[in-house]
Formats: C-alpha cells, sequence, structure tokens
C-alpha cells in the first residue's frame, strides 16, 4: 500500500486535552503518519494539537475542518502559523464550508454564501502567508491590514479542504492544497476525483500536487457482528442526523431510497430504526467494519483507487478501547 494513513482523533472521547496527546505517542509508535481532530462545539482545537506536537517528533498534525464563520481569517492564519512553529513544520490547516446548524446555532452567524467565504478566507489566509499582513477587498471581507508581529514562517501550513460537492471540491483543486472529504463509496470517490482535478487544473496544478486523505470511520473486532453493527449505527447517524449534506452526497452516489428511510426514522428519533435502515451493502461501501483481515482489506482497496495519497481513519461510536487498539493495529497492518 502507497498510500499513508491518518488517525482521526475524536476530541469527545477524551477526558483531557493530554489525553489526546498520549493518543498521537500511541499512533506515532504503531506507524501512522498523521493524526487529526475536529473541531465542533467541544474543545478549542488548539491545545490538544499543541500538546500532540510537543510529545510526538515526526507524527504528521491536522485538524478536521476549522469553520470560517467561527474564526477571523487573520485569527485562522494565526492559528496556523503558531501550529506550524510547535510541530516544526508538520502541521496542515483544514478548512471548510461549515454547516448551518454549526454556523448559526453555535457560532451565532448566518449560513451566508459559504463558497464565497471559504475561498476569500484561503486568500486572506495565504496574504498572511506571504506577507505578514490580511489586508484584502473583497465581497465579504473587507480588510485595511495590520502587520503580523513575527517572521512568517519560510514553509507555511498547507491548507486542506473537506467538501463534498462538486462545486465546494472544485474549489477545493483550485484554492487548497489537499482534500479531505468523507462519506463517499469507492464509485462517488472517483467520479469527485473528476472535480477536483478540473479545479487543479483551473489553478494551474496537477491533482498530483493535493494532498487526498479522504476519511473514513471504521471498527475492527474478532466479534464481527458487534463491530458492524457499532459502525452501522454510526454511519446511519451521520446520514440521518447530520445536517444536510452527508446525507444528500450519499443520495446523490445512488442510495436516494435508503438515505429517505433513515431521515424518516430520525424524524421520529429512532436510532434503531435509522440503523436497521441501512444496507448491508452501503455499509460495505462506506465503513471498514469487521474482522481485522476485513479491514486490512478494505482500507488497503480504498487506499488503492487512483490518486487517493493517504486513508484518514476514524473511530465509530461506543468503541472499548481494545477495539480502538485492534482497529489502530488493523489499519497500520493493511500498509
Amino acid at each position: 500500500m502507497n498510500a499513508e494513513l491518518d488517525l482521526l482523533i475524536r476530541l469527545s472521547d477524551y477526558d483531557r486535552p493530554q489525553d489526546v496527546a498520549e493518543r498521537a505517542v500511541e499512533a506515532e509508535e504503531l506507524g501512522f503518519d498523521r493524526i487529526t481532530t475536529g473541531e465542533t462545539t467541544g474543545w478549542n482545537i488548539v491545545p490538544p494539537l499543541t500538546l500532540a506536537a510537543d510529545r510526538t517528533e515526526e507524527l504528521g498534525i491536522s485538524n478536521d475542518v476549522i469553520s470560517p464563520f467561527g474564526r477571523s481569517p487573520a485569527m485562522l492564519a494565526q492559528t496556523a502559523m503558531t501550529l506550524q512553529d510547535a510541530s516544526d513544520g508538520r502541521f496542515r490547516l483544514g478548512l471548510g464550508p461549515s454547516s448551518p446548524a454549526i454556523t448559526e446555532r453555535w457560532h451565532g452567524q448566518e449560513f451566508d454564501r459559504p463558497l464565497r467565504r471559504t475561498r476569500e478566507t484561503i486568500e486572506i489566509i495565504r496574504s498572511v502567508y506571504e506577507n505578514g499582513n490580511p489586508a484584502y477587498d473583497g465581497e465579504i471581507f473587507e480588510i485595511a491590514g495590520l502587520n503580523y508581529e513575527r517572521d512568517v514562517p519560510d514553509s507555511p501550513p498547507p491548507i486542506d479542504l473537506g467538501t463534498l460537492g462538486p462545486k465546494a471540491t472544485e474549489m477545493a483543486g483550485r484554492f487548497g492544497d489537499g482534500w479531505a472529504p468523507q462519506m463517499f463509496t469507492k464509485d462517488g470517490l472517483e467520479d469527485r476525483l473528476e472535480d477536483l482535478k478540473r479545479g487543479a487544473e483551473l489553478g494551474g496544478k496537477e491533482i498530483s500536487d493535493l494532498r487526498v486523505a479522504p476519511i473514513v470511520r471504521g471498527i475492527a473486532s474478532e466479534d464481527r457482528e458487534t463491530a458492524r453493527q457499532k459502525a452501522r449505527g454510526t454511519i446511519a447517524f451521520m446520514l440521518g442526523a447530520y445536517g444536510p449534506y452527508y446525507g444528500n452526497s450519499v443520495a446523490e452516489q445512488g442510495y436516494p431510497d435508503v438515505v429517505e428511510e433513515i431521515r424518516a426514522a430520525w424524524d421520529d428519533r429512532d436510532t434503531d430504526a435509522m440503523a436497521a435502515a441501512l444496507p448491508d451493502e452501503l455499509l460495505d461501501e462506506l465503513s471498514p467494519a469487521g474482522t481485522p483481515d476485513e479491514v486490512r482489506e478494505w482500507v488497503a482497496e480504498y487506499a488503492a483507487i487512483d490518486g487517493v495519497d493517504a486513508v484518514r481513519v476514524g473511530f465509530v461510536d461506543q468503541m472499548t478501547e481494545e477495539e480502538k487498539r485492534t482497529t489502530m493495529e488493523a489499519v497500520v497492518d493493511a500498509a
């Protein structure tokens, strides 16, 4: 397997930011290439990622993904450059258009023109990277500009985009340095890679210039049925309860009836019915879930998709520490 392996860490699984750093040390010892974590309504990502960077030596450090509605572009640039210094150059900044729920109900902002905001945010961050100044005159942001009080890094952090739709993915190819999508079947990912390629060409790049690291959520256990039950519940919940975007994307990949049934069950808050509505076929398409051998094979096949540079593996809900360790070992063995 030529692709790298990333470990997606869910901050809500840990009692202290220091525990995230301990997981990062474990990931480095096992042979993962990078750890990453998301930020929604829980911890700020900066402390746990700073601790993880300080306690590791070669492990890449990333985030999935920061909302452009939650921090100003200049603060995002400061965050990225701080984490780049803390990690001795191992950081990659993850951005994404976010969702109406997080934008409106957590950050108190209007979910307006998310793609345009994301694009302008990237351009302002790059301005800080290059000039140490966020001065910008755009459709959303008008910034007079002040100078960054430190020297800008010689190698600023790359910017990865977490997108799903064709236009958003084209934007990722055009303006980003990498792409971190999720909830894609193999065929669906191959189709969307064409949009990424088109965007890269618009930006004067090749798709090989981008780090493509799709996110999958899985579990390896000798207790196959329990593993699949836990994965089924997680995937169904993401399709039915996580805003509209994951469900819409999977529906467009050929499963509209499944998504409709799962959403109907969520309307009744019936999580058992949601899981029951997810067929084995779609579970097998979206999640490496089963015995360690099955998970190893699944990850290797997904990594073999032309254009994929890394597979970013996260855990499903309700996993024990033993299941997490077994899953990490199975994934690393796939390499």
